[in-house]
Parts: C-alpha cells; structure tokens; sequence
C-alpha cells in the first residue's frame, strides 16, 4: 500500500525543483527536451517491451479493443511522440511574456507576465503518450510535473518516466517524477497535498474527472469528456456532410474528440440519412437512431434517452432528425459535454448562428470534430482538453500552463491618501 508520506516525498521534491526551473532561460529547457526526445529514440525497444506487458494484461482482463489501442506503443508511436517532444521545443517560451503593460498616470510602470504554475499533477487514464506529452508541455513552461497514469499502463509509465529522468543532465530530475504506487490511495493523497501540488489536471472517463474535481483540496481545471456532435444543416453539401460525418466518427472512435452523435435537419434528411447510413454501415458502425432516422434503415438501432448523452468511444453512433437549427443547438445544451460540435453548411448566416448559440470549447465549421487537438492546433501537444470555463478552455498548450503577476516599477514612488 502507498503511504501519505510516499506521496508528500515526491512532491516536496517537486515544489523544489520546480523552484529552479522557474528562472531557466529557454535554450536550456529545449536542449532537455532535446535530450528527451534522443532518449526515447534510442531506448525505443525497451519502451515497447514493458508497454507489451501492459497490453498482454488489458487483453487478459477483458479490456476493449478501442481502449488498448489507447494504451498501446509501437515503435512508430515512440517516434512520432519524440516528435512531439521536439516540436515543443521549437515553440515559443511563454515564461516571461508580458500579457499586458503600461504607464500609470502617476508615473508607475506596470507589467502583467507569464510565471509558471508550479508544481502541476497529471491524473489519466491508459494513454501513456500523454506521459511524454505532459512532462514536455510543463518542463517547457517552467513547471515539475507529478504523473499518476492508471495502473494498466503502469510497466509503460515507469520506462517513460525513467528514460525522460535519465536525459534531465541539466535540470533537477524531480521536475518529472511518477507517483508511486498503483492503489487508489496514491490518487487520494495527491488530490490532498494541496500546498505541496499547485494544480491537479484530471484526464480520462467521467468518473474520472468528477471524483477528483469532487475529493480534491487542490486546485483542478476540469477536463471534459467528449459528446461531440455534427449537424448537417439544411444548406449542407452533402457529399462534404458525409466525408465529415465518416472521420468524425471512425477516423479514431475511442478518442474524447470523435463524433458521438448526428443531427440532421429534416429537409435533407430524405437526402441525406440513406447515403450516410450506406458510408457509415461500411465502416461497421452501429448506428442508434430515433424514430425518423430508423425509417431510412432497417439496422438502425432504437436510441434510449442514454444514448444522446453517452460518449462511446467505439464504432456506434447516436443520430437524430431536427426541425431546425435551434433545435439542433437546444439537443446540444441539453446533452452535450460541451467539448466539440460541428456544423456543415453553405450557409454563412448558419454557420454564425450556429457559432455564436453553441456553448462549447471548440465549434468546427465544414470540419471534422477530430480537429479539436492540441498538435492539430499548433501546440505541439495538449495537457489536455478543458470544457470549464476558468483560466484555459479547450486544447491546453503551453500559455495555459502558466499563471501571471504584475511587476511594478517606480522611482521612489509614495502612496498617499
């Protein structure tokens, strides 16, 4: 069992080294992330070989084919995340920018800079990418990183963290460090060492993000889980609608950003739902749909009230016909998580309606949901993808991994009454 202690070690050893990160010039974090990413080329196999046990248990214990394709590396897949590592690298540095700045009218100059956040924890779920993923984001914006993966991807996250502590020659290595311990306690201890953690990042399932957003002390910004939707609007190219609907969907199912549900405006559907169906049936998808969209297919399967809220992440899909683009956005509100939704129009005035009603971290225009990523956004990564409304929303990359404060600078200055 872990003990409270095991955890408040490692992360008094964080806050530490995060105290020398903070003032780091950028040349010397990306040269770590540098050696990082050479680290993981050359210790690829070994990688590879302890994820190859993680993946041997999942499959014993049952795991679904869509979850262990998250859970699993290649040597391919180690490549393109050193890949990542590097790209990071090339952004710009966030610390030490200047948000904002200007003269008092009593001759005071102030200035609103980014600082790192501190000492950041990482709460996932099976991917152990995201363990790459998170301890270049935070090294990069000047933070220590404490990484809790689940224990399905433990033997992975241990080679991980190892490889990217064996290349820190220059930085404090316990600005990464993996939580010890696989037991549930560990999770508690973390979400308790407020004062010690600055801010706890939860991403996974939603039973996931709502015990640590409801048991922590410290402070979370709440990633969301993905009931993406694409509505066909009633000016739609329908060829365009499908393609988009058909990647939205099966370009990668067991992602939070893949399309759970489809609307269709009731004067195309006749148009529109027989040709989809066809795409999407030849794609193994299971589609589960309301009254309206089973007249158009025999394999349609019922929708339950469940369905419009469910996020799969598998091969089904919830669809539904709508009398218009309000009642598209009203289904939206009511069971989206506000995380991605799309429409397809030829219609300007659809589209910004359509933009301006929904209330969600990201809205795709003539594009797929699967778009609402941090490397598609040009962050190089995300620590990942926020639906609150504090602080960052969406994609997280590096500016949302820092906090500000203002520097005042005076000659002598008084205040007086």
């Amino acid at each position: 069992m872990t003990t409270q202690e095991q955890v408040l070690d490692v992360a008094r050893r964080a806050r530490q080294a995060a105290a020398e990160l903070a003032p780091l010039p950028r040349a010397t974090k990306d040269a770590a992330l540098h050696a990082i990413a050479d680290a993981l080329l050359a210790r690829s196999a070994e990688i590879v070989e302890a994820n190859a046990g993680d993946v041997a248990r999942a499959r014993e214990a049952g795991t679904s084919e869509y979850m262990i394709d998250r859970l699993s590396l290649s040597t391919e897949r180690v490549e393109k995340i050193a890949a990542a590592v590097r790209h990071v690298a090339s952004l710009p540095d966030p610390v030490g920018e200047s948000v904002r700045g200007y003269t008092l009218p009593n001759g005071l100059e102030l200035r609103q800079v980014r600082v790192p956040l501190g000492v950041v924890g990482i709460i996932y779920e099976g991917r152990p990418n995201v363990t790459v993923d998170a301890a270049a984001l935070t090294l990069k914006s000047g933070n220590a990183v404490l990484l809790r993966g689940s224990s399905s991807a433990y033997d992975s996250n241990v080679a991980l963290v190892e490889v990217m502590r064996s290349a820190l020659t220059d930085l404090p290595a316990d600005a990464v460090q993996l939580v010890p311990g696989r037991d549930r306690d560990s999770v508690k201890y973390l979400m308790r060492a407020r004062g010690l953690v600055d801010v706890l990042i939860p991403r996974g399932g939603a039973s996931l993000i709502n015990s640590v957003v409801e048991e922590s002390t410290v402070p979370v910004i709440e990633t969301g889980v993905g009931n993406c939707h694409v509505y066909v609007d009633a000016d739609a190219d329908l060829g365009m609608a499908v393609d988009i609907l058909v990647n939205a969907k099966t370009q990668r199912p067991s992602v939070c950003n893949a399309a759970e549900t489809v609307l269709v405006h009731r004067d195309i559907a006749a148009d529109f739902l027989p040709r989809a169906l066809e795409a999407l049936r030849g794609k193994g998808v299971t589609v589960h749909g309301d009254e309206a969209v089973r007249a158009y297919g025999d394999d349609v399967v019922p929708a339950t009230e469940e369905d419009w809220s469910n996020e799969y992440l598998s091969l089904d899909l919830a669809a539904a016909v709508v009398g218009s683009l309000e009642d598209a956005v009203a289904h939206i509100r009511r069971y989206g998580s506000a995380h991605t939704e799309a429409i397809v129009t030829n219609s300007q005035s659809a589209a910004r309606r359509f933009v301006a009603l929904v209330d969600s971290a990201a809205v795709m225009v003539n594009a797929s949901t699967r778009f609402t990523d941090g490397e598609e956004f040009g962050f190089g990564a995300e620590i990942g993808i926020s639906t609150q409304k504090l602080h960052a929303r969406g994609p997280m990359g590096l500016p949302e991994l820092t906090s500000t404060k203002y520097v005042v600078t005076g000659e002598g200055h008084l205040r007086g009454a």
